[in-house]
């Protein structure tokens, strides 16, 4: 029985991790800001070989993942902002927070595209805990 404790599938996915080794990083730069190359990725996780590109066009799917989170992000600040400044018709809170609302998800965008991705992936390629045990190739593609 092996010593190595699992990683978490949490904290692999947020950090933009590789889903088969959870150890890889995944894209090639480490800031979401770096917006000439935030969206690079490598083309297979350098510690276990595992591609991140499964197929052409397999990130397509990734626009629902987004849009999934960015509606979560925004029924969360809509809930935060009735809680602690309230919602009424009388007057123009709602269009602050329509606006402020709008601000953050502009500003959170490339996090959110990176957080979608590394999302889609993990669900088409599942943890391994064995793959120390295999040269680094491809795994989807038998020798």
């Amino acid at each position: 029985m092996s010593s190595i404790k699992k990683p978490s599938y949490l904290l692999s996915v947020l950090t933009n991790r590789c889903p088969r080794c959870r150890r890889g990083r995944i894209f090639e730069t480490h800031n979401a800001y770096n917006l000439k190359n935030y969206m690079k990725m490598y083309e297979r996780c350098p510690v276990c070989g595992q591609p991140t590109e499964i197929e052409p066009g397999f990130y397509y799917g990734t626009g629902y993942v987004s849009y999934v989170l960015t509606i979560a992000f925004s029924v969360a600040t809509f809930i935060a902002w009735w809680l602690f400044i309230g919602i009424s018709i009388d007057d123009n809170r709602i269009f602050w927070w329509l606006g402020i609302n709008a601000v953050l998800l502009i500003s959170i965008q490339p996090l959110l595209m990176r957080l979608s991705r590394s999302i889609w992936l993990s669900w088409f390629v599942k943890y391994d805990p064995d793959m120390d045990r295999f040269e680094k190739t491809d795994p989807v593609k038998p020798e």
